[in-house]
């Protein structure tokens, strides 16, 4: 089955136990219709770059997933409805990295950026 990177951004007025409860809601969905998430990641509460539904704040969440393509266009069609659900990015990708995501990891352990001047 394809593999698949899908992000999105929650309302900033929900609480934490919320934002975390609608990444099991569509993993879920996903589990339903044929495939399986390989890991979630909730990133916390973060500023966004522009205004979204007069919100600059956002629940932000991650999901890895081994799903066919009819799974995958369900859980975004549900994520669209939802009024919760502010924007939804799904990319299909060749093979998933291993570890955490950049966004958990410490700046540390980022590996080699260039210096700023």
């Amino acid at each position: 089955m394809p593999l698949y990177e899908h992000t999105f951004i929650a309302r900033q007025d929900l609480s934490n136990t919320q934002a975390e409860s609608l990444i099991e809601h569509f993993s879920t969905v996903l589990a339903d219709n044929g495939g399986k998430v390989i890991e979630s990641e909730y990133w916390g509460v973060k500023t966004m770059a522009y205004k979204i539904n007069k919100n600059r704040k956002g629940h932000y969440a991650y999901l890895r997933s081994d799903a066919p393509a009819t799974a995958v266009q369900e859980m975004e069609r549900l994520m669209r409805l939802h009024d919760d659900v502010m924007r939804v990015l799904t990319i299909k990708v060749d093979e998933h990295e291993e570890g955490p995501s950049v966004q958990m990891q410490k700046r540390d352990e980022r590996g080699d950026r260039r210096e700023r001047r």
